[in-house]
């Protein structure tokens, strides 16, 4: 089993009992963490594919350490041009276990069915109860009417 899960803005495939290397997340290290945005989730070749996350499904990790990555040197240069930058970055990560991955819960499962239920009461309500339509006079956009031509008078010059 294993899931496609969204953690710290990024997609990670996650299996239980798996070591995981992501953006630093808040809490302790010890302390467990939730995962609810769930993009898919594989069951034995039971694909359950979310729009945009599945509902009610989670995934359980605990947060083992803190640490950072290793070194990437940033270098900038323009020749000919006396210019040299030299920097250096180390990425905060956290190392989580996954613990669990649930599918949904069945409390989840009645709440969703029940949800269905009133809403498909309310739907069969609201086709029976129709309001009458309001007839509202249409305004039809008034034409425009041409421009006056420019009438340029012309200098007559008499020759002697």
């Amino acid at each position: 089993m294993y899931a496609i899960v969204e953690i710290a803005g990024q997609q990670f495939k996650v299996e239980k009992d798996q070591k995981v290397f992501v953006n630093r997340l808040e809490g302790k290290e010890g302390s467990k963490v939730t995962f609810d945005n769930i993009l898919l989730l594989d069951n034995a070749g039971k694909i359950a594919l979310g729009d945009p996350s599945l509902k009610g499904a989670s995934v359980e990790a605990k947060i083992l350490k803190h640490l950072k990555d290793d070194k990437v040197i940033v270098f900038k240069k323009k020749r000919r041009k006396g210019y040299k930058v030299k920097n250096g970055h180390r990425q905060l990560l956290t190392e989580i276990m996954i613990e669990n991955i649930l599918e949904k819960s069945k409390k989840t499962q009645t709440k969703a069915k029940e949800e269905v239920k009133i809403s498909e009461t309310k739907t069969v309500a609201s086709k029976t109860e129709k309001a009458p339509a309001k007839k509202t006079a249409v305004k039809k956009p008034v034409a425009k009417k041409p421009a006056a031509k420019k009438v340029v008078a012309k200098k007559t010059v008499k020759k002697a």
